[in-house]
């Protein structure tokens, strides 16, 4: 038997010689590919385990053209997104989820000007094999890529363009929003309340907030546009957006505020007012985050959604779905706490 200098590293050329085959042979059954007759593929691959071969990453993915990357695509600052636990945990839904399939998450940030087009490039460029994207805003130039993508791309909720319209060239991961905020705001119309404001979302980004807002008006037809406040999904946002509505409705007795970190800021913006909670005004959240939700005063009663379920589930139709897969929509419930 042929002894290897000691410290070589078996090569394609080594499993080939030992097995008795070509190395084109060897490199077919490294990559799976058919046509190989099984006894030869059950040869090479015992032959690859007594020698220890390991196979060139940089060879395979210039054969496979894979890199196994996958490109996650967010239009935040990179401060929100690591502040945001709404964002944390879909990261880590999607990192979780990408590591069972050998994957690595390229992280992109969608924050100055220039960055729509530096990413759009980097997609387009073969330096990741999917993309999975979330809080985009319509017009940039991804969207105007997106269905022109030649990798599988999943969207985290679902994306709305410049006239409205939806992506449908790739599937999304969404929660229900618009059945949550109905949810929510018919609780507060079983407590008896009669002047139910809500702080939305962005209208501009995610469809998820006009979802939520049409979920409140599923329920209240009838109610003023005075009763609405626009907001950012930030903290600093529910504060001053209850304010806004303070302002407008001082009688107001409950608010569905669209997402649990608007809802810690409007807590804050009641109480500084001299609101209680839930006395004066009920509150009713979006996302039901622990780290949020249990610890306002008083504790939040908010929609659930799993958020780390949503991030598992976008990574793994990049690889499960056949092309005809439809998109995933999650359930939601209300949790009761002590805000409503």
């Amino acid at each position: 038997m042929t002894r290897r200098p000691a410290g070589h590293r078996p090569t394609i050329e080594d499993v080939a010689r030992r097995s008795g085959v070509s190395r084109s042979t060897v490199s077919r059954v490294i990559n799976g590919e058919p046509k190989v007759r099984a006894e030869v593929v059950e040869q090479v691959r015992q032959v690859i385990a007594e020698l220890g071969y390991v196979p060139n990453q940089a060879a395979r993915q210039l054969v496979t053209h894979r890199t196994n990357a996958v490109a996650v695509v967010a239009d935040q600052p990179d401060d929100r997104l690591f502040l945001d636990p709404y964002f944390d945990r879909l990261l880590r839904g999607i990192r979780r989820e990408l590591a069972l399939h050998g994957a690595q998450a390229v992280l992109l940030f969608l924050d100055e000007p220039d960055d729509h087009a530096r990413v759009a490039d980097y997609l387009g460029g073969g330096h990741v094999d999917a993309a999975v994207l979330f809080s985009l805003h319509p017009g940039g130039r991804l969207h105007e890529m997106i269905g022109r993508l030649d990798i599988p791309a999943v969207f985290g909720g679902r994306p709305l363009l410049l006239d409205g319209d939806t992506v449908r060239a790739h599937a999304y991961v969404d929660g229900d929003n618009r059945g949550g905020a109905r949810q929510a705001v018919r609780h507060l119309v079983s407590l008896g309340r009669r002047r139910i404001a809500t702080v939305t979302g962005p209208y501009d980004q995610e469809h998820s907030a006009a979802e939520r807002l049409a979920g409140y008006r599923d329920v209240l037809p009838d109610a003023p546009p005075e009763l609405v406040e626009r907001a950012d999904y930030t903290r600093q946002g529910g504060t001053d957006a209850m304010a806004a509505l303070l302002d407008r409705h001082p009688d107001l007795d409950a608010v569905f505020v669209a997402s649990d970190l608007m809802a810690l800021g409007a807590l804050e913006a009641l109480r500084a007012r001299g609101r209680r909670v839930p006395e004066d005004v009920a509150v009713v959240g979006f996302d039901d985050l622990a780290e949020i939700a249990e610890a306002t005063d008083p504790p939040l009663t908010t929609v659930h959604q799993d958020v780390g379920e949503m991030g598992r589930l976008m990574a793994r139709l990049l690889f499960d779905r056949p092309s005809d897969l439809p998109s995933v929509v999650v359930p939601t419930r209300l949790v009761l706490r002590a805000s409503a």
